[in-house]
C-alpha cells in the first residue's frame, strides 16, 4: 500500500499521525530520562566498538546509520499497525483499496445535501448517479403504491408499501452485490410467496418485529450500508385517486393508468395526511431539491399532495430542479410536452415550485423508438418558449442511457444536477 495515501487531504489521518509521532517522542524522552542518558551513550559506544575492527574510523557513522534504520522500521511498523486497525474497522480484504475506500467515504461525506422526491424506477435510477457524488442524500418516497407485492403486503399486513422504498435502498446501497441481489430477488414459485420480493418481505417482517415502518426502513438501511437516507413521505395509510377529464374517478395508484383517459387531477385519501418530520427536515436542510424523473401522476405529484411537503419546498432557498421524463407514459402523460408536465406539477402544488427543468435533447435509436411506439409511448417534446413563460429555466442535455431502454443515464443526470448547483454558487 502506498504510504503517501495516508496524507490524502480530508482523511483526518495526518493529525493523528502527528499526535502519534509526538507521543512516541515523549515516551522516548521519558524512557531516556528514566534509565539515564549514560545507558544510551553506552549503547552507542558498543555499536562503534563492534564495527571498529571492520570499518575502522568509519565505524563512528554506524550509530547514525542504525538510528536512521530504526526510524524507518518504526515508520513501517506504524503504517502496518494503522493498516491492520482500519482493516478491522472496515472489514475489507483488499489492503490496496483500503485507503481509497476511506478517502472516497470522506469525500462523499462532504458532498452537497440533496433531497430527491419521487418513486418507482425513475427515483432509484437518479439515486444511482447521485450517490457517486454525495452520501448526504435523502430520498423521499411516495407511499401510495398499491400494486403487486407491495399491494398484497399492504392489504394483508396493514403496512405501508415497501416496494419503492426497497428499490431506493438498493440504489443507495454500498453493501456487497450479493446482498443487493438478495433484496431484489423475486420468488417465481412457492404458493403464497410467488410474486413477492425478498426485500419487501424483509421490510415487512422488520415492521412487525419493531412495530414501526420508519424504524424498519432505518434498520434495513444499516443492513445495506446505504449512502444517505430513504424516507417515506408520510407514515399514514394513504390511497391515490384520480379525476379524469370526463369527471369520472378511480381509486388506486396501480389502476389509474388502466382507464387510459386524460387525467385532470389526482388526490390523496385521507386528504389531510401529514408528512414525516424527517422528510420535512431533509427538505429544509437541502442544498438541492430534485423532483423526478418518474411517473408524473403516480410517483411525483403524490409526494406534493402530502401536507407540508410542497410548502416546505416553496420556502426553501435550495436549488430546485424538476427532471422531466424522456418518454410519455400511456394512460398518464400521452401527448404531454415538458411544459405540460411542469404545468401539472404547478397545478397540484404551487406555481414556481422549482426554478430549473432538465430535459433530454437526444433521440433514441430507431429500433427503440419503434418498440416504444408499439406500446403507445413517444419521446417528450420540448417547448422552451412555454417553459420560459412559466418562469422556469430549461437545461437541455443528452440524457439517454445506452442500456437498451430510452431512459435517463444516472451518471449523466447526476453531473448535470451538480453542475447547476455549482453554476448557481458562482453567481
Amino acid at each position: 500500500m502506498d504510504f503517501k495515501k495516508w496524507l490524502y487531504p480530508g482523511l483526518g489521518i495526518k493529525r493523528w499521525i502527528s499526535f502519534l509521532i509526538v507521543s512516541l517522542l515523549l515516551i522516548s524522552t521519558g524512557i531516556s530520562i528514566l534509565i539515564g542518558y549514560q545507558i544510551i551513550s553506552q549503547v552507542e559506544v558498543m555499536i562503534i566498538e563492534f564495527f571498529s575492527p571492520v570499518l575502522g574510523r568509519f565505524s563512528y557513522f554506524m550509530d547514525y546509520i542504525i538510528a536512521v534504520l530504526l526510524i524507518i522500521l518504526g515508520v513501517w511498523i506504524m503504517n502496518f499497525s494503522l493498516k491492520a486497525a482500519l482493516k478491522g474497522i472496515f472489514r475489507r480484504e483488499s489492503n490496496s483499496k483500503l485507503l481509497d475506500e476511506l478517502y472516497r467515504k470522506k469525500v462523499l461525506k462532504k458532498g452537497p445535501k440533496i433531497a430527491a422526491l419521487g418513486g418507482g424506477t425513475g427515483l432509484s435510477n437518479l439515486l444511482r448517479g447521485l450517490k457517486k457524488h454525495s452520501s448526504n442524500i435523502s430520498a423521499i418516497v411516495t407511499v401510495a403504491d398499491d400494486g403487486g407485492s407491495s399491494g398484497k403486503l399492504r392489504d394483508e399486513l396493514g403496512i405501508l408499501p415497501p416496494g419503492d422504498i426497497r428499490n431506493c435502498l438498493v440504489a443507495l446501497a454500498d453493501a456487497e452485490p450479493l446482498m443487493q441481489e438478495l433484496f431484489q430477488y423475486r420468488f417465481n414459485s412457492g404458493g403464497q410467496l410467488e410474486g413477492h420480493s425478498f426485500g419487501n418481505l424483509f421490510i415487512a417482517t422488520l415492521t412487525e418485529v419493531l412495530g414501526d415502518f420508519e424504524e424498519a426502513v432505518k434498520e434495513s438501511s444499516k443492513v445495506l450500508a446505504i449512502r444517505g437516507k430513504v424516507l417515506p413521505a408520510s407514515n399514514e395509510n394513504v390511497h391515490l385517486g384520480a379525476i379524469y377529464s370526463d369527471k369520472s374517478t378511480r381509486m388506486g395508484e396501480s389502476v389509474i393508468p388502466e382507464a387510459n383517459k386524460k387525467i385532470e387531477k389526482v388526490f390523496l385519501k385521507p386528504a389531510d395526511c401529514q408528512a414525516t418530520s424527517e422528510a420535512l427536515e431533509a427538505i429544509r436542510e437541502a442544498e438541492i431539491i430534485v423532483l423526478g424523473p418518474g411517473s408524473l401522476y403516480t410517483s411525483i405529484i403524490p409526494n406534493l399532495l402530502v401536507n407540508g411537503i410542497a410548502d416546505e419546498i416553496l420556502k426553501s432557498d435550495a436549488v430546485k430542479i424538476y427532471v422531466s421524463n424522456v418518454m410519455t407514459q400511456p394512460g398518464e402523460t400521452s401527448d404531454y410536452s415538458v411544459a405540460d408536465h411542469v404545468k401539472a406539477i404547478f397545478d397540484h402544488s404551487h406555481k414556481g415550485l422549482f426554478d430549473y427543468v432538465i430535459a433530454n435533447k437526444a433521440e433514441g435509436s430507431e429500433e427503440l423508438i419503434l418498440k416504444y411506439k408499439e406500446e403507445g409511448a413517444y419521446q417528450v417534446s420540448l417547448d422552451k418558449t412555454k417553459l420560459k413563460e412559466m418562469g422556469v429555466e430549461t437545461i437541455e442535455a443528452d440524457l439517454i442511457s445506452a442500456q437498451g431502454y430510452i431512459r435517463h443515464d444516472p451518471e449523466k443526470l447526476a453531473e448535470i444536477i451538480l453542475n447547476i448547483l455549482q453554476r448557481v454558487g458562482e453567481m
